[in-house]
């Protein structure tokens, strides 16, 4: 059913990135630096210095590319789209297999995801990478040891895709209430965009705003239900503003797309520093968890 729910929302996902991203982006996807990149001076040399090294002898050993990348703040781009920009943009991974991930930091909104290719869905799950998030990382994030919370969510990374990766006896607890407000939030963020994007398109705006509340909710039953009150909400304020609509406009920009092609999504353009890294070719569709601090 996980998989049933990730192709799901990657359909609904696509549609609203095509969607949703402006001509031009807020934030800038940093340049492929090194398999560590830092631009928030948030870990110190040495332990820079461990993880790439971590990062290159799991590399050399398995060919996967596992990448870090801490930002100071997203300056308003939405969490998820930027971190699977990030990754689609670095190419993490190789062509043929896929096998990159990326683990993503943003300082100032307290959040953190794991962006999961293709080709090691089978073995990093979803379910998985929110346990390394929760158990790993976040406990560490909290108490505020920042570098601490990054060498073992890296450490956990690698161990789940090799197989050896196991799971803390002490697993910190998921509240019902962390999982309600996560669950009220996707439904915030699904109305604003969805009713931002009935003004693109009256059918395309229910269906983004519907797969951006899956993708958001934790785990497959909330994402379900607040997939299903996001669409619901959706097409009965669409249903009630389509009377004062059809005498004001004819036709306007209904069929109207915007696509972000030309703003980035794609590309491989920033692989060229970090002492001979780059990503080959590696392709991402949506996989992995996030969580916040």
């Amino acid at each position: 059913m996980s998989r049933v729910r990730r192709e799901l929302a990657r359909l609904m996902m696509f549609l609203a990135l095509c969607v949703i991203a402006p001509p031009g982006w807020a934030l800038e996807v940093p340049p492929l630096t090194g398999r560590v990149v830092d631009p928030s001076h948030v870990l110190p040399t040495p332990a820079v210095e461990s993880l790439t090294a971590q990062l290159a002898a799991h590399e050399a050993k398995t060919s996967n590319q596992v990448a870090v990348l801490i930002i100071p703040s997203l300056d308003g781009d939405p969490f998820e789209e930027f971190s699977h920009r990030v990754a689609t943009t670095w190419r993490l991974g190789q062509k043929d297999t896929d096998n990159g991930a990326l683990l993503f930091v943003a300082m100032k909104e307290r959040k953190v995801r794991i962006e999961v290719g293709y080709g090691l869905e089978g073995a990093l799950t979803d379910a998985r990478s929110a346990q390394i998030i929760r158990n790993e990382i976040v406990p560490r994030f909290r108490a505020g040891d920042m570098p601490g919370g990054v060498v073992r969510g890296v450490d956990a990374i690698l161990k789940t895709i090799e197989g050896t990766y196991q799971a803390s006896d002490k697993a910190v607890p998921r509240p019902d209430n962390d999982v309600m407000g996560q669950v009220v939030v996707a439904v915030i963020v699904g109305l604003v965009v969805g009713l931002g994007l009935m003004n693109v398109h009256r059918l395309l705006g229910p269906v983004a705003g519907t797969g951006l509340s899956v993708l958001l909710a934790p785990w497959l039953v909330p994402a379900l239900i607040t997939g299903g009150i996001t669409l619901l909400l959706l097409t009965f304020i669409g249903a009630a503003g389509a009377g004062g609509r059809k005498s004001g406009r004819r036709g306007g920009d209904d069929w109207v797309w915007y696509s972000s092609r030309d703003g980035g999504w794609g590309g491989g353009s920033f692989g060229s520093g970090g002492g001979g890294f780059s990503g080959v070719g590696g392709d991402f569709g949506g996989g992995g968890a996030s969580g916040n601090w």
